[in-house]
C-alpha cells in the first residue's frame, strides 16, 4: 500500500480526482479524520472535509500506486511532490 496526502481545492479538482481513480484496477480509499471513503466516489468525497489535505491509500501493486501517483500528483502537496521526485 502507498499512501500520500493531497489537497482538492474546488469542485473541478474533485471530478478530475474521481475520473483518475475510476480508471484504476484497484482500491484506493481517502481518509479524513476517522471517516474512510472510497476514492471511486464522488458523493463519498464530497462527503468529507475538503478544507483540509486529504489522506490518500493506495491498495494495489507499487506500480500500480506509482501509475496513479503520476496521474494525480497536481493534488499532492508540495513537500510530497519532492519526496516522490
Amino acid at each position: 500500500m502507498r499512501s500520500f496526502d493531497i489537497v482538492l481545492g474546488s469542485i473541478h479538482d474533485v471530478k478530475l480526482f474521481v475520473n483518475a481513480t475510476t480508471r484504476q484496477d484497484c482500491d484506493i480509499d481517502v481518509v479524513s479524520g476517522r471517516y474512510v471513503v472510497d476514492a471511486k466516489s464522488i458523493m463519498g468525497i464530497f462527503s468529507i472535509d475538503l478544507s483540509k489535505p486529504i489522506h490518500v491509500e493506495v491498495h494495489g501493486t507499487e506500480e500500480q500506486a506509482a501509475r496513479f501517483y503520476e496521474t494525480v500528483k497536481q493534488f499532492a502537496l508540495p513537500e510530497q511532490k519532492q519526496a516522490a521526485e
